[in-house]
């Protein structure tokens, strides 16, 4: 275990998380569907880990190379480790993957190959390559061109072997890109006796090789997958002739050729295609070459489709409405009587579209504003944006172009919000705008009047059905001054302002986020009730772990739930013994922030869109939100009870991070996503009645 200064390696911990959502793919109680779907998620983690971490490594250990940077830790080391934990995972992989196929085969669906087509499925896949795939697919005969295939990072490839009729022991090189952008990889099979089948894209190309090269003189073929992983950071130039926004949109077209991080390639490939390959791609031993299996991509499986019934896949949980907002009312009204916690997946993400839409058609708003992170590609609160600027509305939008791996959309966003007459800032140089917030001015009798909304995640209608976060809609003018506050800053460019009641980062929330810390610590020295509650997605800042490991020395409780990274190492004498964390791994991502301070028994809650990382707290503008309202604080006060019972899909991190799921009491199970979802259910239903 790679610890330095009693702290875990965040990249060690990230894996660790990972084995979390490989655990739930093993787990039997998870309908079998969504195991396949599990994997999928495993593997997309996997990849970006790869992209984004492994690559940020690979720098630090170039640099250390050629004489620069002092790196407390060991990059190659660390490398070396990951390497290890990586292997492991990937043959816990394969074990479950393999136990998988079984399963699904006692529900009579099979996962065939190319070897295993009777004659009549075998006409169907050759009509169906015939008529969906072969006009999609581009063959390169390596040997016939100057420069080796630029491999794309999200996608994967057939190196194809192909002997002559003339000469058995010849032979060429051939690379197919597998089209699954274009066609799914999943092909259903007619069914047979009621056993239902499923080919791979894959396997449906290698059957057709003959139909490929058929002008040419090849007895036969063997193809074998490949797949590349690049190095996903945006060089971004210093051209002060271009805009801001063709800087970001040039850098996402270069990164295509970022340089490899990983290379999975099928174990059994024969060593001179293995070898012609490494070598056109100047790979070696230190960039993760890594044997597999037939099939690579798995993120794919994401999208695995249910052919049996429906105890196959979880169980329908509808988002159900709030139940302060009735059908048809005005959400200004609502607003006015009352603060609003909206927690999606539970509740409805369409209450905040329908409080953009009411807004944007609204004759008394003036302005909306809003910052925007990451949206969805067919994205409704953008085209809501669009109609309030038809309708004369001052639109403002803070979008982050630079939001990994969603730059594309937040560039074709931004033109299209320009070209409509939306007011479009690009975040800030070197602070991304990572804050979840909505303002909006109406002008009301007493003058004009001011709507907030401040929460944990994106205005994402895609994300809202899956990512739990937690949103406030206010017009506590303590909060929605100083969100207007936070929008001037974007708009008077590093202006600063000081904030009582919100915690803004990068100048002002780690200072208070320590005040608050402090607070508890003499409290408990004074013999006081004092304790801490961390919601969060990551924990890794160094400075805030020693804080916490101080705050444990002078008695504070410390709770933690936190779903991903943790370098703090709870339950240790002497460092952490008074601090208990889990971490949540379910059908929902658990992505919502909430921070409690006990403050002598006068608590204090904060919605926050930080997480307790370096990035969060000093090069992102972030916000956490205080909660004022006493109905809300009591729901969270119960939704954090809730989760802190949780003795089904709560693990307990260690230092040997082990992934131990958290005992039960008394044979009761408690698994807090339904009983979160029975809760919301129920205050809804007896709000109908």
């Amino acid at each position: 275990m790679a610890i330095n200064e009693k702290i875990i390696n965040r990249e060690l911990s990230w894996l660790s998380f990972n084995e979390r959502v490989l655990q739930e793919a093993a787990d039997p109680n998870v309908p079998l569907i969504e195991r396949f779907r599990f994997l999928g998620i495993f593997s997309n983690n996997q990849d970006e880990f790869f992209k984004v971490r492994v690559a940020t490594i690979k720098r630090m250990i170039d640099v250390e190379s050629s004489g620069g940077g002092e790196n407390k830790i060991n990059p190659k080391q660390i490398l070396n480790e990951i390497q290890k934990k990586v292997i492991k995972l990937k043959d816990s992989f394969e074990q479950t993957y393999s136990e998988l196929i079984r399963e699904l085969s006692n529900h009579n669906i099979f996962i065939i190959n190319e070897k295993q087509l009777n004659s009549e499925q075998a006409s169907y896949v050759q009509d169906y390559f015939r008529e969906h795939v072969h006009s999609v697919i581009t063959p390169i005969m390596v040997h016939n061109v100057s420069d080796f295939p630029q491999l794309k990072d999200k996608s994967i490839y057939l190196a194809v072997k192909l002997y002559f009729k003339e000469d058995e022991a010849a032979c060429e090189y051939a690379i197919i890109e597998v089209p699954t952008e274009n066609i799914n990889r999943f092909i259903v099979l007619p069914p047979v006796n009621r056993k239902k089948f499923i080919i791979i894209l894959d396997d449906v190309i290698r059957f057709c090789l003959d139909d490929i090269f058929a002008t040419f003189n090849f007895t036969h073929f063997e193809a074998y997958t490949i797949k590349i992983t690049r190095d996903a950071e945006l060089d971004i130039d210093n051209d002060l002739s271009k805009s801001f926004l063709d800087k970001i949109s040039e850098s996402v077209s270069s990164r295509i050729k970022g340089q490899p991080v990983r290379f999975v390639y099928d174990s059994l490939m024969p060593d001179d295609l293995f070898q012609y390959i490494t070598d056109q791609l100047k790979l070696d031993e230190g960039d993760n070459l890594i044997p597999a299996g037939r099939y690579h991509n798995f993120k794919d499986y994401m999208k695995f489709p249910n052919l049996g019934s429906k105890t196959l896949i979880y169980k329908p949980t509808p988002a159900v409405s709030h139940p302060l907002i009735k059908h048809h009312q005005s959400l200004f009204e609502v607003i006015t009587q009352q603060d609003i916690l909206l927690h999606v997946p539970y509740q409805k993400f369409d209450h905040y579209i329908n409080l953009l839409r009411e807004a944007s058609i609204d004759p008394k708003v003036v302005s909306i504003k809003v910052t925007l992170y990451r949206v969805a590609w067919s994205s409704r609160v953008i085209n809501t944006l669009i109609n309030a600027a038809m309708n004369g509305k001052k639109v403002l939008v803070i979008i982050e172009l630079q939001a990994r791996f969603d730059e594309k959309t937040n560039i074709f966003y931004s033109r299209k919000l320009q070209e409509a007459g939306v007011h479009v800032i690009f975040g800030m140089a070197g602070l991304k705008v990572h804050s979840k917030m909505t303002l909006i001015t109406r002008k009301e009798e007493n003058g004009k009047v001011r709507y907030a909304t401040v929460g944990t995640g994106n205005f994402h209608e895609g994300t809202a059905i899956v990512y739990a976060d937690l949103h406030l809609l206010t017009k506590d003018i303590r909060i929605t001054n100083e969100v207007n506050k936070v929008f001037k800053f974007f708009e008077t460019t590093y202006k600063t302002f000081n904030y009582k009641h919100l915690l803004v980062s990068p100048l002002y929330m780690r200072k208070r986020i320590y005040a608050l810390i402090d607070n508890e610590i003499n409290n408990a020295q004074e013999g006081k009730n004092a304790y801490i509650i961390l919601k969060i997605n990551s924990l890794v800042d160094p400075e805030m772990i020693r804080k916490l490991y101080q705050a444990n020395l002078a008695g504070v409780k410390i709770k933690g739930i936190i779903r991903g990274m943790c370098s703090l190492i709870p339950g240790v004498k002497g460092l952490s013994e008074n601090i208990e964390i889990v971490s949540i791994v379910d059908k929902f991502l658990e992505h919502a922030r909430v921070f409690v301070f006990c403050n002598n028994d006068k608590e204090l809650y904060f919605l926050s869109s930080a997480d307790l990382m370096t990035r969060n707290l000093d090069t992102r503008i972030e916000v956490a939100c205080p909660v004022y309202d006493k109905a809300i604080q009591e729901e969270l006060r119960t939704m954090l009870k809730i989760q802190l019972k949780d003795n089904v899909k709560a693990r307990i991190i260690n230092s040997s991070q082990d992934n131990q799921y958290k005992p039960g009491l008394n044979n009761k199970k408690i698994r807090s996503q339904m009983e979160l979802y029975n809760f919301y259910m129920k205050k809804s239903s007896s709000n109908e009645e």
